[in-house]
């Protein structure tokens, strides 16, 4: 039987097991994201500068959590289940580690056969960046599969110390590029690239990733679901980073400052849905343990109080970001903004948030099909809203992004509904996948 860290250890504090380790992860991993950006512009003197760097940061994480989180969550699921019944791990976490080493081959290839068309459109011909985004991808591969042992084996502090040691390790970095005078984007890239590796180094070296061997593990054990979630991850993080990466392909090549302008006011627009992460490290284990116990009653009232919680954050977010957001975003980053564009982001963030909770009881009740499909149309309205949305750069992210997040939240209202009306209740394995939906970083 395979043994865990003390983080399993009974406690006083009335939370669900692992909350607090991982709610310091994340506000480490959420602080440094935003510190992230003012030590690379400073680094490199200016937003049109650190724009390629901005244009790196969110075309990685468009890639990285949509086709890794999946395996995240099906690691994650198969490990807590083998624990339960006092199992060895070491035949899943085998499995796992293939199938990722397969995608993580296949999408970078993919990307080095499309290299002359992204360097070009997209990194202004820097083939340098271009490598740095190929290995930041293949990068976060492992980081994700050390999260979903760890998280598995019921070792929190651990998935505490990866997630929230690439954000640290990454302006350190930073820190001694500026220091030493690089003026480049190139190094600054291979900063992001390298910095999720440190906190994988780190707790496989304290022996936080260890697993005991067990039976035989078959491809149904560990893949039931992965297709599906797959499909939606990809989806649904390349729509939460699309606003940059479209303001980057749309932007002239003299109006390259506008892609970090614009990333900062996404930056802003996100911390309803890093405040949503914290709230759902509290909330969604005690819907999971209501689920495993077949207290449908209290499973419903516990999800419209997180819906409640949900829809408060997103408009105290929204109305924040139109009073408040031009001058925060002038203190922060030295940016210009207007409250149009600042509310827009934060109306669009605001409306993700609560598609994505939508989302992850749909997952809940075995709807993992129907969440492909919304998110599937979600990335088709947005190509709709920016088609449509006019001339100016930024209105035409803008519409595509609030268009996008209604459309997949309406197909999201629709598939719950059906599927609480036709009696579907959820277990424990799709609760676990619900809980770590949650494609996207700090």
């Amino acid at each position: 039987m395979e043994s865990t860290t003390d983080d399993t250890r009974p406690s006083k504090v009335p939370l669900p097991e692992g909350t607090i380790s991982v709610g310091i992860g994340l506000l480490i991993a959420g602080v440094a994201s935003y510190a992230f950006f003012i030590v690379g512009k400073w680094a490199l003197g200016g937003d049109e500068q650190f724009a390629p760097i901005s244009a790196l940061w969110f075309a990685t994480f468009a890639l990285a959590p949509g086709f890794f989180i999946p395996l995240e969550q099906e690691l994650g699921r198969a490990l807590a289940h083998r624990r339960a019944l006092g199992q060895g791990s070491r035949p899943v976490v085998q499995r796992v580690l293939t199938i990722g080493a397969i995608l993580a081959s296949i999408v970078a290839v993919a990307v080095l056969a499309a290299s002359p068309i992204i360097t070009s459109e997209f990194f202004d011909g820097d083939w340098v960046l271009l490598v740095a985004l190929v290995l930041a991808f293949i990068s976060y591969a492992p980081a994700h599969l050390a999260r979903g042992v760890a998280s598995g084996s019921g070792r929190f502090r651990a998935y505490a110390i990866v997630m929230g040691a690439d954000g640290v390790v990454r302006i350190m970095l930073c820190l001694i590029l500026a220091v030493v005078g690089v003026k480049t984007a190139g190094p600054y890239g291979f900063a992001v690239a390298l910095a999720p590796l440190a906190g994988v180094g780190y707790v496989l070296w304290r022996g936080d990733l260890r697993t005991d061997d067990g039976p035989p593990a078959t491809w149904q054990e560990v893949t039931p679901n992965l297709g599906w979630l797959l499909l939606g991850s990809v989806f649904s993080a390349a729509l939460v980073n699309a606003g940059p990466i479209a303001t980057n392909l749309l932007a002239g090549k003299d109006q390259k400052e506008l892609v970090s302008q614009f990333a900062y006011g996404v930056l802003l627009a996100r911390v309803p849905l890093f405040l949503f992460q914290a709230v759902q490290a509290a909330l969604l284990p005690r819907l999971s343990r209501l689920a495993a116990r077949n207290e449908l009653d209290e499973f419903r009232s516990g999800f419209r109080k997180l819906m409640k919680i949900v829809v408060a954050v997103g408009v105290i977010g929204s109305v924040g970001a139109f009073a408040l957001g031009p001058p925060l975003v002038k203190l922060v980053y030295d940016a210009t903004l207007s409250r149009r564009t600042l509310g827009m982001l934060a109306f669009a963030s605001g409306l993700y948030m609560i598609a994505l909770a939508m989302a992850q009881a749909v997952i809940a009740l075995k709807g993992h099909a129907l969440v492909a499909l919304g998110w599937a149309v979600g990335v088709l309205a947005f190509l709709i809203g920016i088609a449509l949305g006019g001339d100016e750069v930024f209105r035409r992210v803008e519409i595509g992004l609030v268009a996008s997040s209604v459309a997949s939240a309406s197909v999201f209202f629709v598939a719950l509904r059906s599927r609480l009306r036709a009696g579907v209740t959820p277990d424990e394995a799709s609760m676990i996948e619900a809980i770590t939906d949650m494609p996207f970083e700090a």
